[in-house]
């Protein structure tokens, strides 16, 4: 069943307040909302009616196994959504939000089963972009919101990339522009002692133990290979996600060794008669001889690696590429968030150089 989606441009630091009303006024009346924020597009439904998060995973093809965060407006609206505040979560609420940080608490009753995929957590974040929360002030409701692509893509990190994926599948999009960050957030569960980060993001590891003084990185979040996981208490877990159309395999290990295993395979899958993409950093740009090749921007720079990731890997399947060869990069502040979800993405085919 197609719908016509509508699309609401707006001014990502002055929204316009018809549009805002427009598009709150669907996600009132149980309709799904694809909107801006700081790290990448999200798609909205009211997070207190079941119906609509039901529609939510259906427009998405999103397993019912896969809970979506639910994004609020301000930190009060997280009690009643909760059984209990930790006295840390309190802390890092006030540090980091609005910001690119999801909490996991024990849910209350008021919140559908559908919403939490089951599960007697809730995962529970304050976005950082003017447009979301003036989104969220007009609902007046919690929304629950998943990334807005089909099941398995890689993220969209702009308008146009929610309606390659979910044009005529959804009632509407706030066109905000570009993203800011490009990956999605860091996943704390609050309910493990210590809270352990089940999915890195834009709020780095390195930022959230500077706060905690006891914080982990569950296997989940830094597994080169694949973890059986029975319950996902997150997003980005368990499932395939981030994934283009093309194969990707990732090539790992010492950066000036990385090129010539690189070209290895680029060599090997052209003999295969494959079109061979190679996604790298501007310090390697050169050194390939693939039949496309894009840049993430420098090592030195993981924000802007980053911002690119997502993006870059649509590019790709616009050119219709058969493989993907990807460089490995740091694993420290954004990178880790970067090669979570470049391993993810590559299904964990992963080369060492």
């Amino acid at each position: 069943m197609m719908k016509k989606t509508l699309v609401f441009k707006v001014n990502s630091k002055k929204p316009e307040l018809e549009a805002i009303r427009a598009a709150a006024n669907i996600i009132k009346n149980g309709g799904l909302v694809a909107f801006p924020t700081e790290t990448v597009y999200g798609l909205g439904a009211d997070a207190l009616n079941a119906k609509a998060v039901l529609a939510l995973f259906e427009a998405k093809k999103r397993p019912l196994d896969n809970p979506p965060i639910v994004h609020v407006g301000k930190i009060e609206n997280v009690y009643k959504l909760v059984r209990e505040v930790p006295p840390k979560a309190e802390v890092l609420m006030r540090k980091f939000w609005p910001g690119p940080l999801t909490l996991i608490f024990k849910r209350s009753d008021v919140v559908p089963s559908v919403t939490v995929a089951g599960l007697d957590t809730i995962a529970i974040r304050m976005p950082r972009h003017i447009v979301a929360l003036a989104l969220l002030r007009e609902s007046n409701c919690p929304i629950a919101a998943p990334s807005a692509n089909l099941a398995g893509k890689p993220s969209p990190t702009s308008a146009n990339h929610v309606l390659e994926d979910l044009n005529g599948r959804i009632d509407a999009v706030l066109d905000a522009g570009p993203t800011h960050i490009g990956v999605e957030s860091t996943v704390l569960d609050m309910t493990a002692k210590p809270p352990q980060i089940l999915r890195p993001g834009g709020t780095p590891y390195e930022e959230l133990r500077k706060v905690l003084s006891n914080v982990e990185l569950h296997p989940v979040a830094v597994a080169d290979r694949e973890i059986p996981v029975e319950k996902a208490r997150s997003p980005g877990v368990k499932h395939k996600h981030y994934a283009p159309n093309a194969e990707v395999v990732l090539v790992e290990g010492e950066p000036s060794k990385i090129p010539s295993k690189v070209n290895e395979l680029v060599d090997f899958y052209k003999q295969e008669n494959k079109r061979v993409g190679v996604l790298t950093t501007d310090e390697n740009f050169s050194h390939y001889r693939a039949d496309v090749v894009k840049s993430l921007g420098s090592r030195k720079n993981l924000t802007v690696i980053a911002n690119n990731l997502f993006r870059l890997l649509r590019e790709f399947d616009a050119e219709k590429v058969d493989v993907i060869i990807a460089e490995g990069l740091p694993m420290e502040r954004l990178g880790l968030a970067v090669m979570n979800r470049l391993r993810k993405a590559a299904g964990y085919k992963i080369f060492k150089a």
